[in-house]
């Protein structure tokens, strides 16, 4: 019986599922959210809720866990940073300060000789006047923003004085590829070379947030390969330990290239929890509290649904589901447009 207590920030569907995953582990969890309505905290044995810079309330989640992690990346590094000094924090901090700053991210990947679309960073709006080569390319804030916030498409550069942005922020201005598709690795490491690794994610996503994936990916052998390595040589390189997921662009010519890091459980991992013997949130948690690395056996191939707004509804209202599917609800207060709120993976 593990005497482990596990603290997880963020207490979204991740963290939820995070949750679960400890518990059949026998490990205790206590979530962490600055949302009071956080829907980890039905899963999880202690939540406390508070503010990202509220001592009091940090103070109390510390001394009730043996160690922590997080379910998202948003979080302040001088946050995780103080709680690392008490308490270990894994991932590290360092990699949240890294790929929170996407300008630093795409420079960290470069420096490993790794592919990703040709960017630029933007400080002012005459930055922009001279970048017609760019274009279309998409305008990211370098810091916070996730499924689409804080993205401005841009076709040509006409269009850039009818945008409304704020440019007392920092931007980066990436290229649009030529994209044949979109997938993901998601990669559990538990130590120097030691490495569970899930076959490539082919995903489809719609107004910039994730709608499909699935397994196999209809992928040529050698971009198979080349993701898998890209993303061991990532984890690597940052010392990772727990489940990190490397999204990657091919486009017409069959080109790879990464998109973005991702150091956390990923929404294209859900169909982990049916298609394999172990989950991505398993690995995680297994990683993270060094308990025993299993070797990864898939089950089935399989697609899995993200289900937004008000689409749970239908599933929700469901009597009986097939022998083959499996319906994640996760049990959101609130629904909104384009909000997450379940999933279903079907195994084929």
């Amino acid at each position: 019986m593990s005497e482990i207590t596990l603290g997880i920030i963020g207490g979204g569907q991740l963290g939820s599922m995070l949750a679960i995953a400890a518990e059949k582990l026998n490990i205790k969890t206590v979530v962490f959210s600055d949302d009071i309505d956080a829907p980890a905290q039905n899963f999880c044995r202690q939540f406390v809720t508070g503010s990202y810079d509220n001592k009091e309330k940090i103070s109390e989640f510390i001394n009730q866990v043996d160690l922590v992690t997080f379910e998202f990346e948003n979080i302040p590094f001088k946050t995780l940073n103080e709680i690392n000094k008490l308490k270990p924090v894994l991932p590290k901090p360092s990699v949240n300060r890294l790929v929170q700053h996407r300008l630093a991210e795409k420079d960290f990947i470069n420096k490993l000789n790794i592919r990703t679309t040709r960017y630029v960073s933007i400080e002012k709006k005459s930055d922009l006047d001279a970048l017609e080569d760019f274009l279309p390319g998409i305008l990211k804030t370098t810091t916070l923003g996730y499924d689409g916030k804080g993205q401005y498409p841009i076709k040509s550069i006409n269009e850039l004085s009818s945008l409304k942005i704020d440019f007392s922020k920092e931007y980066i201005l990436e290229k649009l590829v030529k994209l044949k598709k979109e997938i993901s690795i998601i990669i559990t490491r538990f130590s120097n070379n030691k490495y569970e690794i899930y076959e490539p994610i082919e995903n489809i996503h719609e107004d910039q947030i994730l709608k499909y994936s699935k397994i196999p990916a209809e992928i040529n052998e050698k971009i198979f390969n080349k993701s898998k390595d890209w993303a061991m040589l990532i984890a690597e390189e940052l010392k990772y330990i727990g489940t990190l997921c490397v999204e990657f662009f091919i486009d017409r010519n069959d080109n790879l290239y990464v998109n973005e890091i991702a150091p956390r459980v990923h929404n294209s991992g859900h169909l982990t929890i049916n298609a394999f013997n172990v989950s991505q949130f398993e690995n995680h948690v297994r990683a993270v509290c060094g308990l025993e690395q299993i070797p990864l056996i898939k089950i089935s191939n399989a697609k899995m649904m993200n289900l937004l707004g008000n689409q749970i509804t239908h599933f929700r209202n469901m009597e009986k589901f097939n022998d083959n599917e499996y319906f994640f609800d996760y049990l959101k207060k609130e629904v909104k447009e384009k909000r997450k709120m379940g999933h279903i993976t079907t195994l084929i």
